[in-house]
């Protein structure tokens, strides 16, 4: 399948337009992650290097078709001294599937806190998984780059009170270049990765239908995507078919290096639209064990 620096190529194909060729993929829509990932790519072209991203907030519109090319139509909000601001627009035959507000900063003094990481094993002790979360779903092909370990006894969903939660380790199997722009761009593509199913661990098995709606992230601290990372999910709240998740993310000497908020659609599964009806928005790959119908 196609690797990450693939994925993150892009043609510039006018002033602050690019475009990403057909991605192949096993599912009907294109993974929420993928997009995002071209899109900051797509800004941080029109940037000089000294400035890094250090936080995104997008909205997926509709459906990815993985076999089209997608255009990306970047709109330079702000150009200052120590942030720029860049909006992206990802357009698929004259629509917008997924718009994306990115801020980048060229970094300042200032004052230095953090969280503890919580006390897992380390990667080298966990054996690789083939899932994509903790109910044993098979990992698709496209994700076969990435190396992901599950953390033993790292699910809770039935705890009275308390977030469902579940935790990773991650990295990209290859070695990345030495560029920022294309680890924010990783991580931004891995933040997507099975987070969505951390609301259905205090469920009982039932059929949904589920699909990232929009999705923030902040790069906190320097990392490499292609080094262990962990990440660490929760679910605290899902009601009236939408779920809110949120992650964290430390690298193997516990620095925290980014957070994560989304909020997914987890309604329960209903008939597809007939033939020109309206479109349920659907960017990631459905975070339940049963298919989704559409």
């Amino acid at each position: 399948m196609t690797g990450l620096p693939e994925v993150l190529a892009l043609d510039e194909t006018g002033p602050d337009r690019f475009r990403s060729g057909p991605i192949p993929s096993e599912w009907a829509r294109t993974f929420g992650g993928q997009i995002a990932a071209q899109s900051l790519m797509a800004a941080a072209r029109t940037l000089d290097r000294s400035y890094s991203a250090h936080s995104l907030h997008g909205y997926f519109l509709r459906p990815g078709r993985p076999h089209e090319p997608t255009g990306h139509l970047v709109e330079r909000l702000r150009d200052g001294g120590s942030f720029c601001t860049r909006r992206v627009t990802a357009l698929q035959a004259g629509e917008a599937i997924f718009t994306v507000t990115a801020s980048f900063h060229r970094g300042d003094e200032g004052f230095s806190h953090q969280v503890d990481m919580p006390a897992v094993p380390a990667p080298d002790d966990i054996p690789e998984s083939d899932r994509i979360n903790g109910w044993g779903m098979p990992r698709p092909a496209e994700w076969s780059h990435w190396e992901m370990r599950w953390v033993p006894g790292g699910e809770r969903g039935h705890v009275p009170g308390a977030p469902a939660c579940q935790r990773m380790w991650i990295r990209y199997g290859r070695p990345l270049p030495d560029d920022g722009a294309v680890h924010a761009c990783a991580l931004t593509y891995l933040s997507d990765m099975a987070l969505l199913g951390s609301a259905r661990l205090p469920h009982p098995p039932t059929a949904v239908q589920g699909a990232s709606l929009d999705h923030s992230l902040w790069f906190l601290r320097p990392f490499r995507a292609d080094e262990w990372l962990l990440y660490d999910q929760v679910s605290p709240s899902a009601e009236h078919g939408r779920a809110l998740t949120r992650g964290r993310l430390f690298d193997t000497g516990g620095r925290l290096v980014a957070a994560v908020a989304q909020e997914g659609l987890m309604r329960f599964d209903r008939p597809r639209p007939t033939e020109g009806g309206d479109r349920e928005i659907s960017l990631s790959p459905p975070a339940s064990t049963v298919p989704d119908p559409r």
